[in-house]
């Protein structure tokens, strides 16, 4: 049994066969998926997903590539809609400067809003970093100070620095299909030392497909492949890394009901 701890099932890429992707992610062994919100306008898209399937789950919360678009979206307001059911964290928010550094401060305050409501809800908060470790290691780092709150450093690819930080301050590191590639030696020694407590596993579908299908359209059912090369890089069995990332992520989405 594995989990798909993040991807975008609400988006276009899978409107054409959605319902064959969560058969073939079942069919696979990916037991369950939290479907990640990036615009908090477009959530009822994500609820109305998580409804239709038991074992889909989602977040709400705004991209920070769409930060800037949202600032009048509050802590309160991430709040309040977290009393679904389905609801199981909050994000994805951070900070990504290779794409659109110039929204720095919107991400900025984006990220504290959703900090205040995985503090405040107690829900894990997804977080999106991308060459921004600095920024983001002295964020975290300052806002547990002023009181912990559950996260996770989601598609990991940034520096040991960031993944120790997040560590230390009791936060989850999540590899995608990048742990998988050819060039990705780095990743793959940074997750060798994360403890097995705090290592989950992802797609980030429709993007970053794994090796072997590298290239291609992504999908849950495709997590296997990047839960195979971390049992390598950890030296243990397919099947312990599968029963151990399971177990953290139902310790990390503590809201989220096994099904």
């Amino acid at each position: 049994m594995l989990i798909d701890t993040h991807c975008h099932l609400d988006f276009p890429d899978f409107d054409a066969e959605r319902d064959e992707l969560v058969a073939r992610a079942k069919g696979a062994g990916v037991a369950q998926m939290v479907t990640i919100s990036t615009r908090v306008k477009k959530f009822q898209q994500i609820i109305d997903i998580a409804e239709k399937y038991e074992n889909v789950f989602c977040s709400v919360g705004t991209h920070p590539a769409n930060a800037d678009e949202e600032l009048d979206i509050t802590a309160e307001d991430l709040i309040a809609l977290t009393a679904h059911p389905k609801v199981v964290a909050i994000g994805e928010a951070g900070l990504d400067y290779h794409y659109q550094p110039e929204k720095a401060e919107a991400q900025k305050t984006g990220l504290r809003r959703h900090i205040d409501a995985a503090r405040r809800t107690g829900l894990p908060l997804v977080i999106h970093s991308r060459d921004a470790d600095d920024d983001m290691a002295a964020i975290l780092t300052e806002e547990s100070e002023a009181g912990a709150f559950p996260f996770i450093l989601h598609c990991f690819s940034s520096g040991r620095g960031l993944a120790e930080t997040g560590v230390a301050l009791g936060g989850y590191v999540s590899f995608s299909g990048i742990l998988t590639f050819k060039n990705s030696q780095q990743i793959r020694d940074i997750a060798a030392d994360i403890p097995m407590d705090r290592l989950l596993v992802e797609t980030d579908a429709p993007y970053l497909a794994p090796t072997p299908f590298r290239g291609k359209r992504n999908e849950p059912s495709y997590v296997v492949n990047t839960a195979r090369v971390l049992a390598e890089v950890k030296g243990v069995s397919e099947d312990e890394i599968a029963a151990i990332t399971t177990e953290n992520a139902f310790r990390c989405f503590s809201k989220m009901t096994r099904v």
